[in-house]
């Protein structure tokens, strides 16, 4: 992504601040910004198309640009991957894209997990839900696809924000937070292999679905699947932990 005429571009920019080298540089930049879309397991309602989740991005460039700081020590590139996802997800999270149903199914299983893991005190599997919620597995198998469009788009961070922290004290809200990161690590470790993978390999390594596939030769679908069942757990293990801190 980085060359000698962007690494100009940048210097000639920090000393001048001019709009002309700014725009150049954006333009160097909007491949990164296709990669990122292209990347997202994201199904669009009709009334978004794929240059919509562009400009997102570019917002998100902008951002990037404006406040990036070299002596931190941080590859631009690396900064600007999540100033730029970041910006594309908080502009879908604001038109409000999914439906309320989904929502409701996705707290439904989340409560599930969460409810029978406590009493089992076990990993649980689809037969269990099934019977808790009095469906067939095609049904359980229909609400994990249903649920995939609200999960597939969330950062490592949504994990944690699962509601809204009780205290307005920002040293505390971080102690929390930090607390929670490491309640989800060792969740993480407690999940099956091919499900914790999944997740290390997506959030860790940057894979998606498709590359995922191709490395435990599965199908996307598959993963997805097993995607959803992983943060189900997760946000369930985290949900119970909260209402003790």
């Amino acid at each position: 992504m980085l060359n000698a005429n962007t690494e100009n571009l940048w210097k000639i920019y920090h000393t001048s601040k001019d709009h002309s080298v700014k725009e150049k540089i954006i333009e160097n930049y909007l491949p990164l910004i296709k990669h990122i879309v292209n990347r997202m397991n994201v199904k669009l309602p009709s009334y978004l198309e794929y240059d919509d989740l562009i400009s997102y991005g570019v917002f998100g460039l902008l951002q990037a640009i404006e406040r990036y700081d070299a002596k931190k020590g941080i590859k631009f590139e690396t900064y600007a991957y999540s100033r730029i996802k970041g910006s594309i997800i908080d502009e879908l999270r604001k038109i409000d894209w999914i439906p309320p149903g989904v929502r409701k199914k996705a707290k439904i299983l989340q409560n599930a997990f969460a409810e029978l893991e406590q009493s089992l005190g076990r990993s649980v599997n689809d037969e269990d839900i099934c019977k808790h919620l009095n469906i067939s597995v095609d049904e359980l198998h229909k609400m994990y696809s249903d649920v995939a469009t609200l999960y597939n788009v969330l950062t490592f961070d949504d994990l944690i924000n699962i509601e809204t922290f009780k205290s307005d004290s920002q040293p505390e809200i971080q102690a929390e937070k930090q607390e929670l990161k490491e309640i989800l690590g060792k969740a993480i470790n407690k999940l099956s292999p091919q499900e914790r993978l999944v997740i290390t390999l997506y959030y860790y390594e940057g894979l998606n679905f498709k590359e995922i596939a191709n490395v435990l030769d599965l199908s996307q679908g598959r993963i997805s699947q097993l995607h959803t069942k992983a943060i189900l757990r997760l946000r369930g293990h985290l949900s119970r932990k909260k209402t003790h801190l």
